[in-house]
């Protein structure tokens, strides 16, 4: 059974699909952080032993990943510990952030989860087209008019 893994009593499969939104979904902020949390949020993965990023995909306003953790941890200690560890490190990194979101929340309320299953190939194929289709059905195209961090107009 290569798809199983094993604790010292246990063999599991737990896998989910996860997203997150940035709160206010604001896109011009996303799109210069990309890289960056995106890194950001593989260390604090990488840090809890067992847990594994299947696939991920940062989209403009939001992200998706296919995560493996183990029984041992619970989903929603696992996505409070990611988002607010991800937040401090983010205001850490870009400390101009800290004027527009004086009270230091990055992230939307809450998240989406789904057990993975059998069909993990078919949400893997639906991460890595999400981008694109995002950009076909024109949810890409919406526009910020200021730059939250200068206040000037965006061309």
């Amino acid at each position: 059974m290569k798809d199983k893994n094993n604790l010292s009593h246990t063999v599991y499969q737990c896998k989910y699909h996860i997203i997150m939104i940035p709160k206010y979904r604001r896109m011009i902020i996303y799109n210069k952080l990309k890289r960056d949390i995106g890194q950001i949020l593989r260390t604090l993965i990488e840090r809890k032993p067992g847990i594994e990023i299947i696939e991920a995909e940062a989209c403009p306003d939001h992200i998706h990943m296919l995560v493996e953790i183990p029984p041992k941890y619970s989903i929603s200690s696992f996505m409070g510990y990611l988002k607010s560890k991800s937040t401090l490190m983010i205001f850490d990194r870009h400390a101009h952030l800290k004027y527009k979101y004086g009270n230091r929340k990055f992230w939307a309320r809450g998240y989406y989860v789904d057990a993975v299953g059998k069909n993990e190939k078919r949400i893997k194929e639906y991460i890595q087209q999400q981008l694109w289709e995002d950009k076909l059905s024109d949810q890409i195209s919406m526009k910020e008019y200021i730059d939250p961090f200068t206040g000037e107009s965006v061309k």
